[in-house]
């Protein structure tokens, strides 16, 4: 504290004092902030490889040899500021020049937060008014000149204007006519894509033309938000403005200085593919490319982008705000083009500050780091984590889960069960290692551990580190795939197809008896789990109906409500999870199994796609007992069932059966599964492929295996939900006895019932300071944004999206019927409407009073995805084209984008 004391008595007398420090205790950082005037935080930060490298001393060589004494930041916990000022990276490509720019510039903050103060202020005007004033101030890009006119101008002398536009160096070529309304660009109403612009116009009477569409569709304003509480009269004043046509440009996009939900992030969406200026705004096409980058962070952008993020950096000072929406445009020769800008109407909710989101994202990529280092129970000599591999918390429970949700699909899954069912089936033992990891509450798999579990018990430690290596070079190289590891990277079960399928193997290094190794493995592993009365998954299904005979024990026994709902998950993790993990991996090797059938020429696609339709699972049964049964039966066999399994703010079906079901009208009968018959051949050819592989099983029971299997799989999850159902419910009349609101409880940790469950203590208090903690968690996980494959540290601060990452705007939540564009639009309103394009010519889907809408294509910056984030509606923008052919099958949806999940309600 010497230090602190010396720089507050100095800075009291006027001073500028400087003091470098380690500063290592949040009890100094706070008294600092707290006592001395005028103070600025700036954390150098090193990571521990650099710190290895200039070890002039010796400190850190302990570290490898295991036997570090008293080294910060090693054997004791550093303790890094928790909410700097600035975030310096000491190392690597920063210089000096640029270290001290950053410092003066948080240094010139005002009170040590917000923005910087600009050189000179320029005001939000018009669109043509806003580049005109920029114009001759930028010094990162160019604004093309114009030729502005009101629509008053237009009216009362249209010669007049159009000879200024001829007149103009470039009038004589294409230009691009442009709308520049007064009730456009707007701090919390853009009105984006609103009003229509013409590209590539040649010619006076074309731009005449041109100019008259544009005032057109200004006309629209008063009927359309007559119903919305505004009124935008038609007026004069309104402008167009003209300017020559950029053609043939290398990189066209839209950067944002803030994430749709108020992320300190850039956010690039941008197209080097196409030569041209308008896809990203008008969200068409599956080829457009999104960079996200921590503000903190830009030097970690890359070089073709390095200039628009200068841009948009520079425009903030200008402008003195920090959330701003850029479209720019980068010419062949490179020059950067500003083409508009406008204040962005983001969601600031949440108490979670930029530089806890800087100190949130420092401590991931920490924990990326240390998780990455070699370990010696673990093959492989790196590790990656996925949202979607293995176990794909992102399906199941999504991206942002609140914490009751991530803490029992941990508890149920993830933590242990996950690892006890593999060893179980004859896989490697990975039993102390957890599957889930919680990046700061977002849940990723640890996919190197995930890749260990699925060699085979048996194999050579040679043999599984070379194969946990390829297999996970495989997923780097094909990040696409990272939903599809099980089908297309990893080799966890014998099939009639697999020596074909190892082939691949062959051309990275591997020899025949590696393959040979391998391949009798997995025969000797997939027989165990599949031959005879002994078969694994048939000991798992006999355990799973013993869970469905416990549960009226403990649902009627004479006990509290927290010993009921300790119980019930215990129950359900050794006589639910368990065997349901097992009877997955049994459905996942019945499905491979049958996809080899056709691979090999048994089966075609057709026969296949019919053999499926055959198989009688829960699904489908519950079609026809809807159909059948009377309502009070079926919510007696179905009710306990929720859209979202382990969230307790997705109603059952008994406690909002309306919601889910349309009980009013005639329930057409659902149709019996069609019966599916093997003819004598494929009979024959089945049972010599299992001879000559080497398979102890017979055709018939094999066919019962394979849909034993997929059935099983949903049978097992029907069961083992009534528990975990039960006690959500549970948690909720317990919480609701002390004071807790159901949304109170959604921030529960699951640890706090074991704990009140084991030890004596104020249950009230407990639930408050775990909810408290919960939720404060969770406002910071909300503000996070990570790839959904994080292979280094430095992908945790800036990464690209992949194309098939859907962008979720809002934090709303909505559930509600499905309707298409091309339905009558009287059909749309309470409805969630599937439109093909984020193209703002689908701008008058909003005076229809859509609950929420999905495009197939778009991207975070579109004009839709900007309409709906002002409007507040709820929307999935650019999901791809499998997703959206899912989803649109759909009678009913619901959007969680808080969660960014989306959940087939029926």
């Amino acid at each position: 504290m010497r230090n602190a004391r010396l720089c507050r008595l100095l800075a009291e007398q006027g001073g500028d004092v400087v003091c470098a420090t380690i500063s290592m205790f949040h009890e100094v950082q706070r008294w600092n902030r707290e006592n001395i005037p005028g103070y600025r935080e700036i954390y150098l930060r090193v990571p521990i490889d650099e710190l290895r490298r200039r070890d002039s001393k010796g400190i850190y060589v302990g570290d490898w040899r295991g036997d570090t004494h008293d080294v910060v930041g090693l054997d004791v916990p550093a303790e890094a500021p928790e909410a700097p000022d600035l975030v310096l990276d000491n190392y690597g490509a920063l210089d000096v020049s640029t270290a001290v720019d950053r410092i003066l510039a948080a240094c010139a903050r005002r009170n040590g937060t917000g923005a910087a103060q600009p050189a000179r202020i320029v005001d939000f005007k018009t669109k043509a008014e806003s580049l005109e004033v920029l114009a001759p101030l930028l010094r990162h890009a160019r604004v093309l000149p114009q030729v502005r006119f009101s629509v008053g101008d237009w009216r009362s002398d249209a010669a007049r204007v159009l000879a200024a536009v001829a007149a103009a160096p470039w009038g004589s070529g294409r230009v691009i006519v442009r709308s520049s309304a007064r009730a456009e660009d707007a701090a919390r109403n853009s009105q984006a894509g609103k009003y229509d612009s013409v590209l590539g116009v040649a010619g006076s009477a074309a731009v005449a033309e041109a100019i008259d569409r544009v005032i057109a569709s200004f006309a629209h304003d008063e009927g359309e938000n007559a119903g919305q509480g505004e009124r935008h009269d038609r007026s004069d004043d309104d402008q167009i403005f003209v300017q020559p046509m950029l053609d043939r440009v290398a990189i066209a996009g839209v950067a944002f200085s803030r994430s749709p939900i108020g992320g300190p992030y850039f956010v690039v969406n941008y197209d080097d593919g196409s030569g041209l200026t308008d896809r990203v705004t008008a969200g068409a096409g599956d080829g457009l490319k999104t960079f996200l980058c921590l503000k903190s962070q830009p030097d970690a952008c890359p070089p073709p982008l390095a200039p628009v993020i200068a841009l948009v950096r520079e425009l903030e000072g200008f402008l003195a705000c920090d959330a701003i929406d850029v479209e720019f445009a980068i010419g062949g020769d490179g020059q950067l083009y500003l083409l508009q800008v406008r204040p962005l109407a983001v969601d600031r909710h949440g108490p979670a500050g930029d530089a806890k989101v800087d100190t949130a994202l420092a401590d991931v990529a920490r924990k990326v780091e240390l998780l990455s280092r070699p370990h010696p129970y673990l093959h492989g000599s790196r590790a990656i984590f996925g949202v979607m591999p293995d176990w794909n918390p992102a399906e199941i429970i999504g991206v942002r889960p609140r914490p009751l949700s991530l803490s029992l699909y941990c508890e149920l899954i993830t933590d242990a069960i996950w690892a006890y069912q593999r060893d179980n089936y004859g896989y490697q033992n990975l039993r102390s290692f957890p599957l889930l990891v919680s990046f700061h509450g977002l849940p990723y798999i640890d996919v190197r551990v995930s890749f260990n579990s699925f060699i085979p018990r048996g194999v050579p430690d040679d043999l599984a580190g070379r194969l946990v290596n390829y297999y996970i070079d495989r997923l780097l190289a094909e990040p696409h795939l990272h939903d599809k590891v099980e089908f297309e990277i990893i080799f966890s079960c014998y099939t009639l197809d697999l020596p074909k399928r190892m082939g691949r193997l062959a051309g990275h290094g591997f020899s025949q008896e590696d393959l040979g190794e391998l391949s009798r493995a997995l025969r000797l592993l997939t027989n165990r789990i599949m031959h005879g009365e002994a078969a694994l998954w048939r000991r798992d299904h006999a355990k799973i109906d013993l869970l469905a005979q416990r549960f009226p024990a403990i649902c009627n026994a004479q006990i509290d409500k927290i010993s009921r709902i300790y119980w019930l998950i215990e129950d359900c993790k050794r006589y639910g999870t368990l065997p349901f993990a097992g009877l997955a991996r049994a459905g996942f090797i019945a499905v491979q199994m049958l996809q080899s059938f056709i691979e090999v020429g048994v089966f075609n696609a057709e026969e296949g796609a019919a053999f499926m339709a055959s198989v009688d699972t829960v699904g489908s049964r519950i079609g026809r007992d809807f159909a059948q049964l009377p309502k009070a039966d079926f919510l007696a066999r179905y009710g306990h069932l929720r859209p979202g399994t382990y969230d307790i703010l997705s109603p059952r079906y008994d406690e909002a059966p309306d919601l889910y079901f349309d009980w009013s009208s005639a329930r057409p009968e659902a149709p019996a599964p069609p019966r599916f018959a093997l003819s004598i051949e494929q009979l024959r050819r089945i049972e010599r492929l299992l001879k000559e592989h080497e398979l102890e099983i017979d055709v018939l029971s094999l066919i019962e295996f394979i849909k034993a299997g997929i059935e099983g799989r949903e049978y097992a999850k029907f069961v083992f939900t009534r528990s975990l159902s039960q006690a959500l419910s549970l948690i909720k009349q317990l919480g609701e006895d002390h004071g807790l609101s159901p949304e109170d409880c959604a921030y529960l940790n699951y640890d706090v019932v074991r704990t009140l469950y084991s030890e004596s203590g104020s249950v009230r208090a407990a639930l408050l300071e775990s909810a408290a903690y919960g939720r404060e968690r969770h406002a910071l996980t909300r503000n996070l944004v990570l790839p959904p494959i994080v292979a280094s540290p430095g992908d945790v601060f800036a990464f690209h999206l992949p194309p098939s990452q859907p962008n979720f705007i809002t934090r709303k939540s909505v559930t509600a019927p499905v309707a298409s564009v091309g339905d009558p639009p009287e059909s749309f309103a309470g409805r969630i409407l599937f439109v093909p394009s984020a193209d703002p010519g689908f701008d008058w889907i909003f005076t229809r009073d859509i609950a929420g809408f999905v495009t197939q294509f778009g991207g975070a910056n579109s004009h839709m995805a900007i309409r709906a984030g002002e409007l507040g509606i709820p929307a999935v923008i650019g999901a791809g084209e499998a997703l959206f052919q899912r989803w649109q099958k759909a009678r009913k949806l619901c959007l969680d984008c808080t969660n960014q999940q989306v959940l087939v309600i029926a």
